[in-house]
Formats: structure tokens, C-alpha cells, sequence
């Protein structure tokens, strides 16, 4: 995917995630950061060096940009020491150990690539970007490798490292989880342009559109009507300020709606649950339906019980 209009500013210090669909131009857009791919017009800058424009052009090794890969590229036939230390000054053994115990391998130094867990070929590729201590470190998708488990232990790990370094980082995803949960800075990607960027809670509880809704964690899309200022649904009635009278999509974050057993306005008609929390799925009268999320287990909404839904927050409204 080309970039179209791509625009996009790198807060220093901070983790920014860049989120979007397979093919939206995530990986295109850092490789013309990282400067593999030149781009056709704008800029792009470090810090306030201009390294690609119509007029310059800094080769990659000069940019003072690390590169995570998605396999990580480890060398083969180097060790863990080689592989950090490739691309440094001869001598920089300090350097090399520094970072090593920064991502707690200075016990492996020794060891070659296909000796590690994929975790810790993940953390040597991490080390190899931060060693020459650049301006910027990217990140392509590093833990789409790894099993489910390991991902959510090691983005943590990940993030600890980058923030103990005073990294200024993108972390390309199309996890909207990973996101969420690594990102100081969030922005949201769509065939080839920037449509979103803000704190994770803020493009989370305000998105600006109904693509990035969907993108940005569960939602529930409700039809609704606007009339004198209030938009009508089978939720009940909700403000819908600045809407003018006619159709409206209402969108409802499952942690924001409340269930009560009894007679209401909705049927339990399925039910997921995962130990500490739970997805009922509930039909309402106009036979829309409605995920809800709960903490822990409840037992008086089984499936089949009728409810009564009410939303605990405001929704938002987009045009129909």
C-alpha cells in the first residue's frame, strides 16, 4: 500500500503505536522512515534534520534509526555479542554489555541465535537497535512470532526497556490490544493516510469515526434516531448534541452497559466467560443485539433470562 497524504508526528521520548489493518502501508510508512524506500514528495525529519525531501536524501546508516524487524533478522552465524555489537565502533564492548543487562541477556552473550526461545531472539533484535543509541527505534509487528502468551509478557518487557532507555519509538501493530496497551501515543491508519492520533484513552473514548471505533477495541452499533436534541434507541433515549433531526449510528462500548435481571428490554441469548470477566450477548426489542461486558460470574443472567440494559456512560453518535 502506498502512502497517500501520510502525516505523522513523533512525540520525543515517547511509544507511539501505530495501529491499522493488514495492507493499510504500516511497514511502508516505516521503511520510508527508516529510509529503505524513498518517498515521491514531502519530508521526513529526525529531531530537526531534514533526511528525506525533494532537495535531500540521509542513507539509512546515517539517519541514526534502529530497526526491529518482524523476524528480527538475527545473524546466524554470529553469537549474541556479534549480533549487538554488528554496526558499532570496534572497541564498544561496554556498550554492547550495557544493553545486553538493560534486556537481561548479559547472560547469554555467548550464545548463538538458534540457541535462544523466540522471546529472547526477540529482546538480542530489541539490543542490536538500541545499541548505537539512535534518535528513533521502529519496530515492525516484533511479536507477531510468538504465541499468544508470550506476546502479552513480553510487550510489557518491551515497553519497560524502551522506557528505561528514554526511546523515542514506533511500534507498528495491527492488534488492536498490543496498541492500546504499549502505545503513549496512539495513531490509527487506514489505506495509507493517518486518520486518528491521541492518548490510547482518548482515540479509545472518542473515536473519530466509525472505521476507528471498530479498530479500537469492541463496540456495539446501535440504530437511533434524533429528535429535539436527543437521539432515541432501543437502549432508551440518549443527549445528541450538535446532531441535526434523522437517522443516527449510536455507539456503545460493551463496559458501558449495565444488565439487571427481570423484565426489560432485552433476552440473554449468549454468554462467554472467561474467569475474571464475561461477554453476554443480549437481543433487544427491535432484534438488534448487544455485547456486554461483566466482571465475574453472574448467575442470574443465564441465557434466556429477560434484562433491563442501561448505559453507564454517554454514547457516541455518528451520522447513519
Amino acid at each position: 500500500m502506498a502512502l497517500d497524504g501520510f502525516d505523522l508526528c513523533i512525540k520525543s521520548g515517547a511509544l507511539t503505536a501505530l495501529l491499522g489493518p493488514s495492507g493499510c502501508g504500516k511497514t511502508t510508512a516505516l521503511r520510508v522512515m527508516a529510509g529503505f524506500e524513498r518517498p515521491d514528495g514531502g519530508e521526513v525529519l529526525v529531531g530537526e534534520r531534514v533526511v528525506a525531501s525533494q532537495a535531500a536524501w540521509v542513507p539509512p546508516e546515517k539517519r541514526r534509526v534502529g530497526m526491529v524487524f518482524q523476524d528480527w533478522a538475527l545473524f546466524p552465524h554470529l553469537d549474541v555479542m556479534g549480533n549487538v555489537a554488528f554496526g558499532l565502533p570496534k572497541g564498544e564492548h561496554r556498550r554492547v554489555r550495557e544493553v545486553l543487562e538493560m534486556v537481561r541477556l548479559d547472560r547469554f552473550a555467548e550464545r548463538m541465535p538458534h540457541e535462544l526461545s523466540g522471546g529472547q531472539q526477540q529482546r538480542v533484535a530489541l539490543a542490536r537497535a538500541l545499541a548505537p543509541r539512535p534518535a528513533v527505534v521502529l519496530l515492525d509487528e516484533p511479536f507477531s512470532n510468538l504465541d499468544a502468551s508470550l506476546r502479552a509478557r513480553l510487550r510489557a518487557e518491551v515497553k519497560q526497556v524502551l522506557k528505561a532507555a528514554e526511546a523515542t519509538a514506533v511500534f507498528v501493530t495491527h492488534d488492536q490490544e498490543e496498541a492500546l496497551a504499549i502505545g503513549d501515543q496512539l495513531a490509527v491508519m487506514s489505506e495509507g493516510r493517518i486518520l486518528q492520533t491521541g492518548a490510547p484513552h482518548d482515540v479509545y473514548g472518542r473515536p473519530a469515526s466509525r472505521f476507528v471505533a471498530e479498530l479500537v477495541g469492541e463496540a456495539n452499533f446501535l440504530p437511533g434516531v434524533v429528535r429535539s436534541g436527543r437521539a432515541h434507541t432501543a437502549v432508551g433515549a440518549v443527549e445528541a448534541q450538535g446532531h441535526c433531526d434523522g437517522d443516527v449510528v449510536v455507539m456503545v462500548r460493551p463496559e458501558t452497559v449495565s444488565l439487571e435481571s427481570g423484565d426489560g428490554t432485552g433476552r440473554i441469548v449468549d454468554a462467554e466467560f472467561y474467569g475474571h470477566d464475561q461477554l453476554v450477548r443480549a437481543r433487544l426489542e427491535d432484534g438488534s443485539s448487544l455485547d456486554v461486558r461483566l466482571l465475574g460470574p453472574r448467575p442470574d443472567l443465564a441465557i434466556g433470562s429477560c434484562v433491563r440494559v442501561r448505559l453507564t456512560a454517554a454514547p457516541q453518535l455518528f451520522d447513519a
